[in-house]
């Protein structure tokens, strides 16, 4: 069967820009996808952070003419690699739109800080709807004609309307077909409607069938002029075609039901797996695990200044500290937790209230609580090797990615049964421990008392059932998550989305 040819479109790529899990993504899909022997490209912006990621980069030589409004800007075309393939990646350049990302003056990719507080560019509708459309315009610069663009997130939610409404019928564009996932339905792209001038899309389009959403609505132009709708996890797919969880879509993706399907995002087992992890103090495999994670759990004691007592359970938390990961319910039930003998690690960055409950929380326990605030990948691998269990409770989870380092890790996950969660972690009942099932412990209930519940429970089996802790461990870590799974089913859906199946 021949491969496919794929152009994958993306506001950021993990190895040359990321804020979140929407680059892991971008980089990790068309990575398997070209191992499967398909035909893949990446189209992204040139932002600062791309100069400064040391990937080699060359220019194409393609200026490409790209209207906006009364104007047509020029937009030069720069080419790289995906790291350790031969992905090419697409970089669009527009120094005014993209080349403002500076760490030490607090500009990001999306966002600056404004008085002490992250604020949104004023500008943001107008820099995407020119990467959309220089998407566009650099279609026939490729050197081949793409079976399908893969839109990601409302920064490339007109991609499939002008592939639509405005590109079908020119030559090049008739036979490409558009695919639409939404990885997170809260951040949707809403901008005023006189942005409509600045698109060059038809102003009968403006209305609520289609793109009007209290205001001009990206995610939802993605989600209705897409072939096909896809999220990151079957879970999260039903879940936000819900009031509680689709936020203002459900409606429309109810409508649309027929043409969105849940694909659980995959684990990039190069750089997770503890069998060749460098980062750890001791490699290890289902056969060696119990052997070897003492030592990387008194490495991570000894990194968080806590007391080496191998017998302390250690419930490592890799979080944003938002609401969203469940930050308030740990912190509701940390004391509990530190008075049956736990040691609690904590590695994120976020909301400045949780950051000053975790400190007071570490300064009246100094000897179980450990915290760091930032971000460090080499302590991200540490807490996953190290911890007993990891804490996961989201309010939502579109898919999640530590939960799957946990089970590669054998470091049992305690989570929210929602989203990702609840298709990835299966629950330490009875049942399932008989059946050698059980990968992780999970709960329902979004409360303070149901994750100490949660976590007593996953505390007996570990000091009283020993064999059954056991089990849960090496039952875990050879679960597939692969991002080769994931990509065999990206394959189908492209092949059916584009008659090809």
């Amino acid at each position: 069967m021949a491969g496919l040819r794929v152009l994958v479109a993306a506001s950021e790529v993990v190895g040359f820009a990321k804020t979140g899990g929407l680059a892991d993504v971008a980089g990790a899909l068309p990575a398997a996808l070209a191992r499967r022997g398909n035909s893949v490209s990446v189209v992204m912006p040139f932002y600062n952070s791309v100069r400064r990621s040391g990937v080699p980069i060359e220019r194409t030589g393609i200026v490409l003419p790209v209207p906006m409004g009364d104007r047509v800007l020029a937009c030069r075309v720069y080419r790289s690699h995906l790291p350790g393939t031969s992905v090419p990646v697409f970089l669009v350049e527009h120094a005014p739109y993209f080349e403002r990302d500076d760490p030490k003056s607090g500009r990001g990719l999306y966002q600056e800080q404004v008085g002490g507080n992250k604020q949104d560019y004023g500008d943001n509708g107008a820099r995407f709807v020119f990467f959309c459309r220089a998407v566009m315009e650099l279609v026939p610069n490729l050197g081949f004609a793409p079976d399908i663009i893969h839109a990601n997130d409302w920064q490339t939610g007109l991609i499939p309307v002008y592939l639509a409404e405005t590109h079908r019928h020119n030559p090049g564009y008739q036979r490409i077909r558009s695919v639409f996932t939404i990885h997170n339905i809260a951040y949707q792209g809403s901008f005023p409607r006189e942005l409509m001038n600045f698109t060059g899309l038809p102003g009968w389009l403006y209305n609520p069938g289609q793109l009007e959403h209290y205001g001009l609505n990206f995610l939802k132009a993605g989600i209705v002029f897409a072939d096909a709708v896809t999220t990151v996890s079957p879970t999260y797919a039903r879940e936000i075609q819900t009031g509680e969880f689709g936020y203002g879509m459900e409606g429309l993706l109810n409508n649309l039901h027929w043409k969105l399907s849940g694909i659980v995002n995959g684990c990039d087992y190069e750089h997770w797996n503890p069998a060749r992890d460098l980062r750890i103090a001791a490699q290890y495999t289902p056969e060696t695990v119990f052997e070897k994670k003492a030592r990387c759990k008194a490495d991570l004691q000894h990194r968080f200044h806590l007391p080496g007592k191998p017998a302390a359970p250690v419930l490592g938390v890799i979080a944003r500290l938002v609401a969203q990961k469940g930050i308030d319910i740990i912190l509701s039930a940390a004391q509990g937790f530190l008075d049956l003998g736990c040691q609690l690690v904590v590695l994120g960055d976020g909301d400045r209230e949780y950051h000053d409950q975790l400190q007071a929380l570490r300064d009246k326990n100094p000897d179980q609580v450990g915290i760091y605030l930032g971000f460090n990948e080499t302590l991200a691998h540490v807490i996953e090797a190290g911890s007993d269990l990891f804490l996961m409770p989201s309010r939502y989870e579109p898919c999640g990615l530590n939960q799957m380092y946990s089970l590669k890790y054998g470091t049992p996950p305690v989570v929210r049964s929602t989203g990702g969660l609840a298709d990835t972690v299966v629950n330490a009942t009875e049942e399932n421990l008989a059946d050698r099932r059980a990968t992780g412990f999970s709960f329902n209930d979004y409360t303070a008392g149901a994750l100490y519940e949660t976590v007593r429970w996953a505390l007996t089996l570990y000091r009283d059932r020993p064999k059954d802790f056991k089990q849960i461990v090496t039952t875990a870590m050879v679960q597939d998550w692969s991002w080769d799974r994931s990509a065999e089913v990206y394959e189908r859906l492209y092949r059916r989305v584009a008659g090809l199946s």
